[in-house]
């Protein structure tokens, strides 16, 4: 088997351009690049008091059917405490996954009843 000799001089012959030139050399992006929007369902309203929305999910759980709770805008104790209570009071199982409360099972309806009757404030049943 013959080896191949790669030519180091000259113009390149493959890639022309570096993917990786606008990162800095300490691995985080260029200063220019701004940072991404925040999503719809963590963002807060106008008034300052976030929208909270329970919806129901199945995608990417081995089709299993899970209750997200989305913008609670609480701190981490409270929303652990918060959810602890949920899952109380529905008698399944709940977790947290990016300052949102994951319960098990379909029960749009019956966490949005709770978290208007516990929080006071409007809630929106998506899905």
């Amino acid at each position: 088997m013959k080896k191949r000799e790669i030519k180091t001089d000259g113009e390149p012959s493959g890639l022309t351009h570096n993917p990786f030139a606008a990162l800095r050399a300490d691995g985080k992006p260029a200063a220019s690049e701004s940072k991404p929007a925040p999503t719809p369902s963590t963002a807060a309203s106008s008034d300052g008091s976030s929208k909270i929305v329970v919806r129901r999910e199945k995608k990417g759980r081995r089709g299993k059917t899970v209750t997200r709770v989305c913008g609670l805008g609480l701190a981490n104790d409270k929303l652990t405490e918060l959810q602890r209570e949920l899952k109380r009071s529905l008698g399944c199982g709940a977790s947290i996954e990016d300052e949102e409360i994951i319960l098990q099972g379909e029960l749009t309806e019956r966490a949005a009843k709770w978290l208007r009757e516990r929080l006071g404030q409007s809630v929106t049943v998506g899905n």
